[in-house]
């Protein structure tokens, strides 16, 4: 990722957003907050919309798989107090994980309500909680950060505020492109997991730099730098999240509490009988960096792959253009499909036509099958090698992987060494 200035100290203390309602309730050192009668604000991440948001996400439907041979009881047992506290204080982070009421309450919220949530979010872990961790460690900042995502998105990169926030680190496009994420008609690198990472990395680095204490850096994280500076003032000056608590909008009193229940139910989801998903997801895929344009659909032919799973690994694309003349666009696909690409080399690109109207580029018309069909005329058929993909034989054959599934009844694209294809 390309690294940005940091923005200046000044200039990040001066951010301000608007002020929501505040509560009054009494905080001292962390201990009892909120009654056990009041509601809980609950980040979006752990609202119904986002949660089915993440079910009807295409990678969870295709990637992640429950584990039937997962022994459990399914039931949620309770714990005394002093069991909360001894897991948190053994948990290898260096933020601080205090024990309370309103932590307590949403680990019941994770550990009840949201036990299928987490199982999923489990199984996405596996995929982006390396990318996590690389980005954090980048900017030598603690790795438990990788768990802000879970309360942020659910782990979910095509999730989107009712306020314009975007992606797993729910990037507003304003700080988003302070931190070098490119937002325009084509792109939205919000939703790119890997730079928007580095992103978060970064800001979550310069809001340190400010605050020197992580519990008021996630809460600035959540509200913004300018609602925790008003907060401090009203405490008195002190810079501690719990004494400063009452002073914060209401959705922030709940963010850090959050983030530490999803620390704790991230590690102890086998004490309250919750089963991690599989997933197959990170095995499976690479990227490719593009300078040239390419459409969606030209690589949905060319490659075998289909259009669900290739906007759902590239979510940063807002079209069906990836736009890798205006800059190095990445792809992500499958080992096969990527297999595919580079062999079918040029013929993939998008070939730019007289009168071609300013980012929105054409697909060249004369197609591979008009070129061939005043030279060639009847019936031709190939044997599948040894490593061939469909996608290699349609570009050998100046054909595509669609026709040549039409020509020979394929409803996939798998083949098999010494099979007979139909490429006309």
């Amino acid at each position: 990722m390309k690294k940005t200035k940091s923005i200046s100290l000044l200039l990040i203390l001066g951010w301000l957003t608007s002020t929501n309602a505040v509560g009054q309730e009494a905080v001292e050192n962390g201990e009892a907050i909120v009654a056990e009668g009041d509601s809980l604000v609950l980040p979006e991440g752990m609202q119904i919309q986002e949660i089915d948001s993440l079910l009807r996400d295409w990678s969870v439907r295709n990637f992640l798989t429950f584990d039937e041979n997962c022994e459990t009881t399914g039931e949620n047992p309770t714990f005394e107090p002093e069991v909360y506290i001894s897991r948190l204080q053994r948990l290898p982070n260096v933020i601080e994980m205090p024990y309370n009421d309103i932590v307590r309450r949403y680990i019941d919220q994770y550990s009840g309500r949201l036990r299928r949530t987490v199982s999923i979010m489990l199984g996405a872990s596996n995929f982006y909680n390396p990318i996590f961790e690389e980005a954090l460690e980048s900017y030598q900042i603690p790795l438990e950060l990788k768990y802000l995502p879970i309360i942020e998105s659910a782990l979910n990169p095509s999730a989107t505020s009712r306020v314009g926030a975007a992606g797993l680190w729910q990037f507003m496009i304003t700080t988003g492109k302070q931190y070098g994420l490119e937002v325009n008609s084509l792109i939205d690198e919000r939703r790119d997991p890997i730079k928007s990472s580095y992103a978060a990395a970064h800001y979550l680095k310069d809001l340190y730099d400010i605050f020197g204490d992580w519990t008021l850096v996630i809460a600035s994280y959540n509200c913004g730098p300018g609602n925790v500076n008003k907060a401090i003032k009203r405490a008195g000056g002190v810079m501690d999240y719990w004494k400063i608590y009452p002073y914060l909008p209401r959705e922030t009193q709940g963010y850090v509490p959050a983030f530490i229940a999803a620390n704790y139910i991230m590690n102890y989801y086998c004490d309250h009988n919750i089963c991690p998903v599989n997933t197959t997801l990170p095995m499976g895929t690479d990227t490719l960096s593009l300078a040239k344009d390419v459409r969606m659909e030209q690589i949905e032919a060319v490659c075998g792959v289909g259009f669900d799973e290739l906007k759902a690994l590239n979510p940063q694309y807002r079209t069906m253009l990836v736009p890798g003349n205006m800059r190095p666009c990445t792809l992500r696909m499958q080992a096969q499909h990527i297999s595919a690409f580079l062999e079918a080399g040029d013929s993939v690109y998008v070939k730019p036509v007289a009168g071609m109207v300013k980012n929105r580029p054409v697909v060249d018309v004369s197609t591979p099958e008009k070129k061939t069909a005043a030279s060639t005329s009847g019936r031709k058929t190939v044997t599948v090698k040894n490593g061939d993909t469909l996608g290699a034989i349609a570009s050998r054959n100046h054909t595509t992987v669609r026709k040549l599934q039409q020509l020979n009844g394929l409803r996939g694209t798998n083949i098999r060494a010494g099979q007979k294809l139909r490429v006309k």
